[in-house]
């Protein structure tokens, strides 16, 4: 039986709180792999600290590699199943990693952080889950609410890290670990709640079009300029994030705590605009929005160039974060326009698996660039990087004018 018109918008809803709701506690195993990841790597492999950030690559690694296996997954038995196995991933990667604290194994840490890397390819997947229903305004709104979940993960994750470390005294951090566990627990209890999309709605660009192919979606310019804003966006702020609770305990002589809170404050910048980035890609469009992220991340990169004091670093997080959001979220708003319902699944997969190859390549460059050319190294590689993403939107907002003239 179809639903109406209003059924569909109650379900959307729902989901989309579910959805939230299951990012707070899923979400919040991110922020304790970045945060504690390189920590712990410098502390297992102390004869080349250059690897230490290799588990946190190891982690997007894993993103990428399962993000095709996701859009199969989800496609074969639906959002709820595909979601709720992806959090016993996360439990398995959970485990192997403090087994390999306890046995001061690397190599068996970098292969945990590959599965919690698999596992935040199904949570990377909410946004999309969230949109699978609605016009195109609600869509933006829904990614936007998903992702307010985010917030509660950046205080969930960080502050779990800090009271569970050191459960055990003889071997610091495997609490962490082990604490993350009961933290995606909490999420397949939450999961079970969402509802099964029965009707979904094509997007604007595609309806009542023949499937294509992906080759031809992907000659998009629209598709591409969405994917190169979302791997700069994701790319660049994975390169900085995952180099900055080194640089500050290593490098500049920070506490661990005072590490882990400025992760704390870049993940809540992350996700807390969402409660308004969707209201703003509604009024002013989703190239404005990914522009002015893409500004904040040449901003953030003049904040940490300009000095080693905590206030660069922190200030320099937040900025990261917001710049993130604005980014990201646009970016997937802006693909949302290049895919129709039935080509949904593979073109999301596909997406994904670019994008978090180019997340993990950040993420172990950030390790070998701050070994080499320190925190201003990683400052740097910012400006060029945003600055030709945002000479790419630019161009494409110009074409579409000019199309529609």
């Amino acid at each position: 039986m179809i639903q109406t018109s209003p059924q569909l918008k109650n379900s959307g809803v729902r989901n989309a709180i579910v959805l939230s709701l299951a990012q707070a506690f899923n979400g919040a195993v991110g922020p304790i792999a970045i945060a504690l990841g390189a920590i712990v790597g410098a502390q297992l492999m102390p004869q080349n600290i250059g690897l230490a950030t290799l588990p946190v690559a190891g982690y997007s690694v894993g993103a990428a590699l399962f993000a095709l296996p996701v859009a199969m997954l989800t496609k074969t038995f639906g959002r709820r199943t595909g979601f709720i196995i992806g959090a016993a991933i996360g439990m398995l990667g959970a485990c192997l990693a403090s087994i390999a604290i306890f046995n001061t194994h690397f190599w068996l840490f970098c292969a945990g952080f590959l599965l919690l890397g698999g596992s935040g390819a199904f949570v990377q997947q909410y946004r999309f889950a969230a949109a699978d229903q609605g016009s195109d305004k609600f869509k933006a709104r829904a990614i936007s609410w998903v992702l307010t979940g985010g917030v509660l993960a950046a205080i969930i994750g960080p502050k779990t890290a800090i009271f569970t470390k050191d459960l055990f005294a003889a071997t610091p951090h495997v609490g962490a670990f082990i604490a993350i566990v009961g933290l995606l627990s909490i999420g397949i209890i939450i999961l079970y709640f969402l509802k099964p999309v029965t009707t979904v709605t094509a997007t604007n660009a595609a309806q009542g079009s023949a499937e294509r192919s992906l080759p031809t979606i992907m000659k998009n310019p629209t598709f591409i300029v969405a994917l190169l804003c979302a791997i700069s966006s994701y790319g660049l702020m994975t390169f900085m994030m995952t180099g900055a609770p080194l640089a500050m305990t290593h490098h500049h002589g920070f506490s661990e705590g005072q590490a882990i809170d400025g992760i704390s404050y870049h993940v809540m910048a992350m996700f807390a605009p969402s409660f308004f980035t969707g209201l703003l890609i509604v009024k002013f469009g989703k190239p404005l929005v990914i522009g002015a992220g893409l500004a904040l991340l040449l901003l953030c990169a003049g904040v940490a160039l300009a000095g080693l004091e905590l206030w660069n670093f922190w200030t320099s997080l937040i900025l990261l974060g917001v710049g993130w959001n604005f980014g990201f979220i646009g970016s997937t708003a802006l693909l949302g326009e290049t895919y129709s319902a039935s080509e949904k699944n593979k073109v999301q997969g596909t997406h994904d698996f670019i994008l978090f190859s180019f997340v993990a390549a950040a993420a172990l460059l950030s390790g070998a660039t701050l070994n080499a050319y320190g925190w201003h190294g990683i400052a740097k590689v910012l400006l060029p990087v945003a600055t030709f993403s945002l000479a790419a939107l630019i161009w494409l907002s110009s074409s579409r004018r000019k199309q529609t003239a």
